[in-house]
């Protein structure tokens, strides 16, 4: 996609690392990414505890489900899974 590039691990391809360009724009950029069983029910858990969500849940063009939150640091995590 010409922003991200991800590494696979070839003995457990579930393991990965993900190195996202940030091109400035007015979206959030994540400095973290996680991938959960169930993104759903992870954002109804954020939203349950008032955790701040910066980007609203998503049906990506790429094939995963994510939202993002800020943590009280300032950080911002990808939560996601796979479509």
């Amino acid at each position: 996609m010409g922003w991200i590039i991800t590494f696979i691990s070839e003995d457990n391809p579930t393991s990965q690392v993900s190195v996202i360009r940030n091109k400035s724009s007015a979206a959030p950029h994540p400095d973290l990414s996680i991938e959960v069983e169930d993104v759903d029910q992870m954002f109804a858990k954020a939203k349950e505890q008032h955790i701040e969500v910066v980007y609203p849940i998503t049906d990506e063009p790429w094939g995963v489900r994510r939202f993002f939150v800020q943590d009280p640091n300032g950080k911002v995590i990808n939560i996601l899974s796979h479509l």
